[in-house]
């Protein structure tokens, strides 16, 4: 069909230019110690037959479950909203790939979002490797969220060269989880700012935070930033000199941003809200027979929403219309309406 044929021609020039960006860099010990472990793992998803990639795409094929319809949607809408939004951009570098993670066993590259469930689909993908090293995987709950963060615990897609990385985004089925971006945000502050056991991250984005925006603060409140509040955090975000003076932190940068969805190609997009359901849709691509997503409830979820509608509603209109404009693409990208509680104009 001239659809797919079109299709797949993007998908290859994506792949080409990708290249293209990336000839100029050399292949040193760290992708030398991935590249060593692959050939330990011995690609099983090769040698027992069909990637999940191509697994996916059978579904289509196929009268459709309801759930694969839902994901096949998902792909359709993500590249018409790239078609009609994207501008034209620089070629990617490598440090443009640090959040895509690699399971060479399963075949897999999985962007992650802070703030969207990726300490558990960390903990996922380390129980995967677990037992394609003939270990017994064992429960992903198990794992501590800081051995699961902890740096070189698993490759990153910017780990490898130029050809290694064009043959995994050919080959492997790449996956990321999204999230409503304002929920999200609202999350990453009570995570950070709210809670007594980050510390370290108010210390250091804390009391930039209060220096900036609080005039009169205390001298404790400056030195610890301790006591954020939302609208100042909100505040720091708009501040154009943050952005200038550094990028994002990765829990408040658009998912866009990281993950990049209009220039590499994602055959699954999750969704915070689905998280169960789509967690369930991918695990039984890969055979992982036995392994559960450790899935937060779904009052949980409800109560994350509740929350993020009592930050917001205590911020301007002005402020609402001018966040909004900054996380935008993520509504647009991810098809996300407007909530509900916004007064924008």
């Amino acid at each position: 069909m001239p659809g797919r044929r079109c299709g797949g021609k993007r998908r290859l020039l994506a792949a080409a230019c990708l290249g293209a960006a990336l000839l100029f860099l050399c292949a040193g010990p760290r992708a030398l110690r991935w590249a060593l472990a692959d050939s330990a793992l011995g690609f099983s998803w090769q040698q027992a037959g069909k990637s999940p990639r191509e697994l996916l795409y059978d579904l289509d094929q196929a009268p459709r479950s309801a759930l694969a319809e839902v994901h096949r949607q998902r792909r359709d809408l993500l590249r018409q909203a790239c078609r009609r939004h994207s501008r034209p951009q620089r070629l990617l570098r490598p440090e443009d790939l640090r959040h895509v993670l690699v399971d060479d066993a399963h075949g897999l590259l999985y962007c992650y979002v802070p703030k969207v469930a990726c300490t558990n689909w960390k903990r996922v993908l380390l129980a995967l490797r677990a037992r394609a090293r003939g270990g017994p995987g064992g429960d992903p709950r198990a794992i501590p969220a800081r051995e699961a963060h902890a740096p070189g615990r698993l490759p990153s897609l910017a780990d490898f060269g130029p050809a290694e990385i064009n043959r995994r985004l050919r080959d492997y089925l790449a996956f990321l989880f999204v999230r409503e971006p304002f929920e999200r945000l609202a999350s990453a502050y009570r995570n950070k700012f709210a809670r007594p056991y980050s510390e370290a991250f108010q210390r250091r984005y804390g009391s930039r935070i209060v220096r900036r925006l609080r005039p009169r603060a205390l001298p404790d409140a400056r030195a610890r930033g301790h006591d954020v509040r939302f609208a100042e955090f909100l505040a720091y975000l708009l501040d154009p000199r943050t952005r200038r003076d550094e990028p994002f932190n990765e829990h408040w940068e658009r998912a866009h941003a990281l993950c990049h969805p209009c220039r590499l190609r994602y055959d699954v997009v999750g969704k915070f809200e689905t998280l169960a359901e789509d967690a369930d849709f991918l695990l039984g691509l890969l055979g992982a027979p036995g392994l559960r997503f450790p899935a937060a409830p779904r009052a949980r979820a409800a109560s994350a929403r509740e929350q993020a509608a009592r930050l917001f509603r205590d911020i301007s209109p002005f402020y609402q219309q001018r966040l909004f404009d900054l996380y935008k693409m993520d509504f647009v990208l991810f098809n996300y309406s407007a909530p509900a509680y916004l007064r924008l104009r």
